[in-house]
């Protein structure tokens, strides 16, 4: 089915400008009408690629999830639920293909009251190599361009193993402020290099080819 369109018809024998307008085509360069050409030929031939590649991966997807089924089925676990990272191997080694789960982190409000606890802590220790933790905390907590907070600094916070009851209050607050507010399902394919024996990626990025 064909969708309608609401945009008027170029006239024939005219071409539109950017700004809208229709120039007759035998007033525009013949180089122009070129470079038009082959950026059509190429986008064209991008968009086919890109339709293509978003087929691969979600046929391969499709392929590990109903593989992952099989399994859980042979063993009796339970089918479905929360999806994790799952990486497949050739019998030799020499191939992989990785899914990889990354989650889209926020904080909610508890943030700021383990911001809060935390300065109280460092406070009270005012002296000596704690000028150290208030550098990282201060660097933690510091918004990028964007006004965002860094999750992996502030998450990172959580590994100093701090025995103050405050502290463990602020960690507790940390804990509680973290929102998850999407994913994002990654396909990588890897093949092993005989020279290095490294797993080297095959790569599906135009940028990296």
């Amino acid at each position: 089915m064909t969708l309608e369109t609401n945009a008027p018809a170029i006239p024939e024998g005219y071409w539109k400008n950017p700004k809208g307008a229709y120039v007759p085509l035998e007033t525009i360069k013949l180089e122009h009408q070129e470079e038009d050409a082959l950026v059509r030929q190429i986008v064209g031939t991008a968009r086919h690629l890109n339709r293509s590649l978003a087929k691969f991966k979600s046929d391969a997807l499709g392929d590990v999830q109903a593989f992952r089924d099989l399994i859980a089925e042979k063993y009796g676990a339970k089918r479905g639920g929360k999806k994790g990272n799952m990486t497949l191997l050739t019998y030799d080694g020499t191939l992989a293909v990785q899914v990889a789960i990354s989650e889209h982190i926020s904080f909610g409000p508890e943030l700021e009251a383990a911001k809060s606890l935390i300065d109280q802590c460092i406070s009270r220790w005012s002296e000596g190599a704690n000028q150290n933790l208030q550098v990282l905390v201060d660097d933690a907590f510091q918004v990028d361009k964007e006004g965002k907070i860094s999750t992996s600094r502030v998450l990172a916070l959580r590994r100093s193993n701090i025995e103050d009851e405050n502290w463990q209050k602020a960690m507790d607050a940390i804990s509680d402020a973290v929102r998850v507010t999407g994913s994002k399902t990654y396909l990588r394919i890897y093949e092993r290099d005989p020279m290095t024996g490294t797993q080297t990626p095959i790569s599906l990025d135009l940028a990296a080819v």
